[in-house]
This record gives structure tokens, C-alpha cells and sequence, in this order.
């Protein structure tokens, strides 16, 4: 007979655009869920992944980086890494070594709360000992009540102990979803994830944040996906690079696409990529609910 799960809790991933929260998250789930390239600000949306044991469940969140919001769809970026401040059992604010900036809004709501927070200092396998304890005091001094663990979301270093951490601060409750679940995100959303992550892979500067990826059709019959994907961008100029000469970038990027959801999908799949300008797309509000930025 299974024992019964008596912890579970809300794990919220956070930290500055480009620290590795995406590797760590796809590191701890077991699966690959979020969104991993060298750029920053990848993570548009709160991508939640299930990871049960015998006696837990941990619910972790990965959310996007912790700026000061340009547009509209920062503003809303932001208010997710907000609401996880208030709804997490514990909160894991992951830096760098040698990592020095901060949000001053975040700092001062995390030095009032009472959840329990892990500094969890990344790449801490490349850092020398005097850089490591650099961090540590810097980092310390804004969060005193924070404890520290070294880690490498990459390697796995020290991850299974942050893990165990995670564990004992968990408060007792029954699980919040059931065991065979890994995310609270439909396929839809996984699949315009990844020609995002090709997107933002495969072409330069402005495009990847100008570009919203909407999944318009979905039809799964025995043998093939068939997948119709929009992309919304905010200039004439932009679809043209996206397209490019004679088609060329866009079919590339249905290539690669196609190849990433197949091995997620496992099965064959039919991709259909069209590109549409929706000017400043990212400053308006009815598309910002449209494209799902007010859902929790």
C-alpha cells in the first residue's frame, strides 16, 4: 500500500533574466518544461512542474527574470514574479556567483515576507572559494534571513541536496494535483514554447522579443499531428526577416521546429508556420489577455 502524500507545497523559482532558472527548474521536474537558450528573458509565463515522492509533492514554478518592465508584456512578466511572492511555501532566489544587482522592490517585499527562502547560488563549480563568499556576504546583507546553497543547475552539483532542503521546508498538506500529472500546462502551450525557443535560436536581435507564438489548430489523427502555428510580430520589417529571401529563414525554422515537437509529441507532425504584423502588439491589452498573460 502507498504511503500517503502528508507534504506538498509551492516551490517559486525567481531571479534576474538570465541566471539559469530554466535549466534548474528542467533539472529538479526531471523534464524538460522550460524554455533553455543563451539569451535573456526567455521565460514569458509561470510554467509549473509536478514532482512527486512517496510521502511529497513539490509544485515548482518557473517564472520570468526579474527586470524593470519596458512594455506591457513586462508589466505583466513582472506581476507573475509578484503574485509568487505571496503564494509560495518557499521561495528559491536564484543568483550567480559574483552576481551583484538587484531589484529593489523584490529585495524589500522578500526582507517582510515570512516564506522561507533559499539563496541558491548558480555555477557555484566554476567559482573560486574568495568569490564564492563575496556573493555569499553580498547577497546575505540584502536577505539575512535567506539560507545559502552552491549549486550547478547544469552539472546537477549539489542539486540533490538543495532538494532535500526543499523537502524539510514543505508544509503538511495533501497534494494539490494528482501523482501522474508533471505540469498544469495544456500540450498547446508546450508546442508554441518550442518554436519559440527555435525562434529565439535562430534569429537575432529584436525578432525573438517581438514575436508571439499562438497555436491556431491542433488535429491528432492515428498516424500525424497536424499543427497550425501563427506568428505574431510588430513590423512589416520583422516578417520579412522571419520569412526571409525566398522563404528560406521560415522554412528553417519549420524544419527545426517540426524535428523538436515530433521527439516531445513522439509521433509524426505536420507543421503549417504563417507569420501576421500586429502592430505593438506587445502594449495592448486585449492581446495580452488573448495571449494568456493574465492567467495565473
Amino acid at each position: 500500500m502507498e504511503n500517503p502524500i502528508h507534504k506538498a507545497g509551492f516551490v517559486n523559482i525567481i531571479g534576474s533574466p538570465n541566471v539559469g532558472k530554466s535549466t534548474l527548474m528542467n533539472r529538479l521536474v526531471g523534464e524538460r518544461l522550460s524554455i533553455i537558450t543563451a539569451k535573456a528573458q526567455t521565460t514569458r509565463h509561470r510554467i509549473k512542474g509536478i514532482v512527486n515522492g512517496d510521502d511529497y509533492q513539490i509544485v515548482y514554478s518557473d517564472l520570468p527574470g526579474i527586470l524593470t518592465p519596458a512594455y506591457k508584456m513586462q508589466e505583466l512578466m513582472m506581476r507573475f514574479v509578484n503574485e509568487s511572492l505571496k503564494d509560495a511555501d518557499v521561495i528559491l532566489y536564484l543568483i550567480e556567483y559574483g552576481e551583484t544587482n538587484y531589484n529593489q522592490d523584490v529585495i524589500e517585499k522578500l526582507q517582510h515576507i515570512s516564506i522561507p527562502i533559499l539563496l541558491v547560488i548558480n555555477k557555484a563549480d566554476k567559482a573560486s572559494e574568495e568569490t564564492i563568499a563575496e556573493t555569499k556576504n553580498h547577497w546575505q546583507s540584502l536577505l539575512p534571513q535567506a539560507e545559502t546553497i552552491e549549486i550547478s543547475a547544469l552539472t546537477g552539483f549539489h542539486v540533490n541536496l538543495l532538494l532535500e532542503k526543499i523537502i524539510t521546508l514543505l508544509p503538511e498538506s495533501p497534494p494539490f494535483f494528482p501523482k501522474d500529472e508533471l505540469t498544469d500546462r495544456p500540450v498547446r502551450f508546450f508546442i508554441s514554447e518550442i518554436i519559440r525557443e527555435k525562434i529565439l535560436m535562430l534569429y537575432k536581435k529584436e525578432i525573438p522579443y517581438s514575436v508571439e507564438v499562438v497555436i491556431e489548430s491542433f488535429k491528432e489523427d492515428e498516424e500525424i499531428v497536424r499543427i497550425g502555428a501563427m506568428l505574431y510580430c510588430e513590423r512589416d520589417s520583422q516578417k520579412g526577416i522571419i520569412i526571409g529571401n525566398k522563404g528560406a529563414a521560415i522554412k528553417q525554422l519549420g524544419i527545426e521546429s517540426r524535428k523538436a515537437i515530433e521527439a516531445f509529441l513522439e509521433k509524426h507532425v505536420f507543421l503549417d508556420i504563417s507569420v501576421k504584423v500586429l502592430k505593438d502588439w506587445r502594449n495592448q491589452d486585449l492581446l495580452m489577455k488573448r495571449f494568456g498573460y493574465y492567467q495565473d
